[in-house]
């Protein structure tokens, strides 16, 4: 189990970098990787040529400088390092990760606009990951921001590329949350569009927009309302089912039985973000019951751990998880 890095007494430890190029590299422009690991372990990390000394609770320490040897290892392999990187390698190390860093972080899923590598960013992306290699069908459960549908949409986006699918297929439920389709402006298409724009908008992360055009033109990426769904069988596809906590029981049956030979599905949602009427079942919760003990399906569970936007999402999520959880509420 890591060590929490709030326990232990104050310490001071230094880390001598073998020459000043790699500490460069290591520390960082402006020493930012240093301060994304300050801020992640909450340690002092001053630093002098190519040494580094952190001072901070005993478990603090230890922790930062075990990442620091891990990063160390990394740099000296040719893996450029980023201040995210650093952060999240931190995140790794205090979840006991540590010996598996490399592995993770250097897991290079799909290398997007701009040159951006998409790579998993916990012990939990990575497995997610890894489960989506392995099994047809695959659930990932959480708070937003933990990378489920980014990562499904990588992983798809690779698996066209190598040809393993013909097509992509992205589906989300069209749910009135708050609002009513009837009221909103335009014929259905334009009226469903909205719900779909998440999807849209990671598509274009992933590929360049002219061609996501092309591939969206072509029918070999389709977005689409689950609704659309139903009659059809999905062959040769790599299928993704966004926002799948508003899905009734019937939608997440109906869609899980569309999965033709050569296929490949992801079920992403947040059982905390449920916006049926009242009184309704989820059809993401009564999947998690009914299929749990199909060993060819896949549950995989993130936690605001794994929130990996800016860093302030992650202390919302937990914020309104206390609040939850406190019973208390306001009229």
């Amino acid at each position: 189990m890591a060590t929490t890095p709030d326990s232990g007494s104050e310490a001071v430890e230094t880390v001598d970098v073998e020459d000043v190029a790699t500490a460069r590299a290591l520390f960082g422009e402006r020493q930012s990787n240093l301060k994304a690991l300050e801020r992640a372990l909450g340690v002092k990390a001053d630093s002098r040529g190519n040494e580094v000394t952190f001072r901070g609770t005993a478990a603090a320490v230890k922790l930062a400088v075990d990442t620091l040897r891990e990063l160390r290892r990394m740099v000296s392999q040719g893996h450029a390092l980023f201040p995210s990187d650093a952060d999240h390698a931190a995140r790794i190390v205090r979840e006991g990760g540590g010996e598996r860093l490399r592995e993770i972080l250097s897991d290079i899923i799909h290398i997007g606009v701009r040159n951006r590598r998409v790579t998993p960013k916990s012990v939990t992306q990575k497995a997610y990951v890894d489960a989506i290699r392995e099994h047809d069908i695959v659930f990932g459960v959480g708070p937003a921001g933990t990378g489920k549908t980014y990562l499904a949409m990588a992983m798809a986006i690779g698996a066209l590329q190598r040809k393993e699918v013909n097509r992509i297929v992205l589906v989300r439920p069209a749910v009135e949350a708050g609002e009513k389709l009837g009221f909103l402006p335009g014929d259905i298409a334009e009226k469903v569009n909205p719900y779909l724009r998440p999807l849209h908008d990671a598509l274009n992360d992933m590929v360049d927009f002219d061609k996501a055009g092309k591939l969206l033109e072509l029918g070999t990426i389709e977005i689409a309302p689950l609704a659309f769904m139903r009659g059809r069988t999905l062959s040769d596809s790599f299928v993704i089912l966004d926002e799948a906590q508003n899905t009734t029981t019937e939608q997440m049956k109906m869609f899980l039985t569309r999965l033709g030979i050569g296929s490949k599905a992801v079920i992403t949602g947040d059982v905390t973000q449920v916006d049926l009427p009242s009184g309704k079942m989820s059809g993401l919760v009564e999947a998690q019951k009914v299929l749990l003990n199909i060993d060819e399906i896949k549950f995989v569970a993130f936690t605001d751990k794994d929130v990996v936007r800016h860093r302030l999402v992650q202390e919302i999520v937990r914020a309104y998880d206390r609040f939850g959880s406190s019973g208390t509420s306001h009229s």
